[in-house]
């Protein structure tokens, strides 16, 4: 019998409050929640104890960072809070991480830390760490319980603060004393602070002011960013860029906002993103960006970003507009809403025939291909691409950090949301396979499939004993080209090809040791392999892991340096060189 099984038997329809820890149990219940991530241990015991018939399953993790990560995973995939749990001290502090990841992409996250008894807090009693200091900068609201009886309630108003507005981590630390002691107040359905406001509608004037722009335009693009999907505003963005023929350039986190396959598609731009995206972006004379905050991956060169634009931002969070990029529109709004809005304000569909064909040319142009030289080992690109065509539309795909993930945004084919589940800001390492496993609670019937690095592989993968334990369905692709990839990418780019610390030619046989923690392991080295061990793999009933060796050398491209222009990607190792 599972872990899970096992909790979810001795469920009770309604709880008897008792003490603190019954009451931040009963709020997790009352808010609905009902899967938890954690590692137990001795501060956040009481808490674990109220688990024992608790009406939700908790499934313990191998690491408080991999805990964090399967929370994350878990919000982005069900738009409803991730909760992890950690005890005090190296427990919490094992979280950070996660909830910096997090707070960086505007994840929902509630984590409920353990925290010694009140009477110590400040002597340096053992496993002690001021959790609320140290995640005051990563999160977007956190907690001291400080009284059994509003414990309950406190948990309840984080758990809607992580949601609601612009989503983000929030913390509720639990001293051990507060959990224990005893109380009957039952917590409330959860409310938000009286000092939290969710903007709905923008301005109607300057909504007026921005449809006029659009109308007007003759290069008009739309910037479909993650603030799309955390709004569930998909099908406003469709309606709108289909209706006025507005072509659509997403953002890496808007991943799945604008289905790839439509003609209006222009795919993600970027660092790293398509050559017609951003040239797309960079010829632009009116940009109606939704729910992105222009980070520098996206932009390169701030000074250089769509020199000849208007930009019209939409953005749920006030302190987004005009921080990286000005705006010339500001709609301060839900994204729904606001592009609701837009739409029944625009006088006209802009006349902008010339400019869609223009960017039909551009994909020609710069279409996204690679070579395949019989003498060369596997290409990475391939064996992506090999595992979409094999899979449904609606598969989730998780990733780690580095070439692989790069390789995935852009030669897997994504066409509805909340399919795509990455570290976007932070660039965690080891996040895909902790995600995978979030993101497999919450997926339902959906594959999940998760593309991972060596590297990055290495990082979390007893997470690997927790998906065998709990008979998790999900297929972990390991594109192995015995590097940290992007270092050693970028330390032939731009440090004479010294490989320092990059190598790592060291790493076990990923195949044998996925059978070893109970998996499923696979090697791929040859073309001729790749669709029957990827089909092996996505049929097997449990967590297989497909050790994928594939060309060491290959690199990631498009390509604009860091801080560049956009417009001057390099396609190849030679085009970089001439930048």
């Amino acid at each position: 019998m599972s872990e899970r099984s096992a909790v979810t038997e001795g469920a009770t329809e309604e709880r008897t409050v008792t003490s603190g820890a019954d009451a931040v149990v009963a709020a997790l219940e009352t808010a609905g929640v009902e899967h938890v991530f954690g590692v137990q241990g001795g501060a956040i015991m009481p808490v674990y104890d109220a688990f024992y018939d608790a009406a939700l399953t908790h499934v313990t993790m191998a690491h408080e960072q991999a805990a964090a990560h399967a929370a994350d995973a878990y919000g982005v995939v069900s738009g409803d809070p991730g909760v992890c749990m950690a005890t005090s001290g190296p427990g919490a502090t094992n979280l950070v991480t996660g909830l910096a990841d997090a707070d960086m992409d505007s994840d929902p996250v509630l984590a409920l830390t353990g925290q010694v008894p009140s009477n110590v807090v400040g002597n340096d009693a053992f496993q002690e760490t001021d959790t609320t200091g140290i995640t005051r900068p990563v999160t977007k609201a956190n907690f001291f319980a400080d009284d059994a009886d509003a414990v309950g309630d406190t948990v309840g108003e984080a758990f809607t603060l992580a949601r609601d507005g612009r989503p983000g981590p929030t913390v509720v630390d639990l001293p051990k004393d507060i959990t224990l002691n005893d109380t009957d107040r039952a917590p409330d359905q959860p409310e938000h602070s009286e000092n939290f406001e969710v903007p709905g509608a923008a301005d109607d004037e300057a909504v007026t002011a921005a449809a006029e722009a659009l109308a007007n335009a003759d290069c008009p693009v739309i910037l479909s960013g993650g603030g799309v999907v955390k709004g569930e505003a998909w099908d406003e963005i469709r309606s709108f860029a289909v209706e006025y023929g507005v072509p659509v350039v997403t953002t890496m986190p808007g991943l799945g906002s604008f289905p790839e396959d439509h003609t209006l598609a222009m795919e993600v731009a970027g660092m790293h993103g398509t050559g017609y995206a951003n040239m797309a972006l960079q010829h632009s004379d009116v940009m109606l960006a939704v729910g992105t905050r222009f980070d520098d991956r996206l932009t390169g060169g701030v000074e250089t970003f769509a020199p000849e634009a208007d930009i019209v931002h939409v953005d749920i969070d006030p302190a987004e507009i005009s921080k990286n990029v000005r705006a010339t529109h500001p709609l301060v709004g839900d994204a729904a809403t606001v592009l609701d809005q837009l739409h029944d304000a625009m006088p006209r569909a802009p006349d902008a025939s010339e400019w869609r064909e223009q960017c039909q040319t551009w994909k020609s142009e710069y279409s996204m291909d690679y070579e395949m030289p019989a003498n060369e080992p596997l290409k990475p690109q391939f064996v992506v691409e090999a595992v979409d065509k094999l899979t449904p539309d609606d598969t989730v795909v998780t990733t780690g950090v580095g070439q692989h993930q790069m390789w995935a945004f852009q030669y897997w084919t994504f066409t509805e949301p909340r399919t795509w589940v990455s570290s976007h800001g932070l660039g965690t390492m080891g996040y895909g396979l902790p995600a995978a496993i979030g993101a497999r609670f919450a997926a339902a019937d959906k594959p999940v499939v998760c593309f991972e690095g060596d590297g990055s592989f290495l990082m979390t993968l007893q997470e690997l004993a927790v998906a065998v334990r709990e008979h998790l369905d999900i297929t972990v692709i390991v594109l192995n080209n015995e590097y940290v990839g992007m270092v050693r990418q970028w330390q032939d780019a731009f440090f004479e090809g010294r490989h320092v610390a990059s190598e790592y030619s060291w790493v076990p046989d990923l195949a044998t040791l996925a059978g070893a923690f109970g998996a499923r392991g696979f090697r791929l080295d040859d073309y001729d392999e790749t669709e029957a061990t990827l089909q092996s793999a996505l049929d097997y009933d449990g967590p297989s892991v497909v050790d994928a060796h594939v060309d060491s050398e290959e690199d990631v491209y498009p390509m604009v340096p860091s801080g560049g222009d956009n417009a001057k990607f390099a396609m190849n190792e030679d085009q970089l060189e001439e930048l």
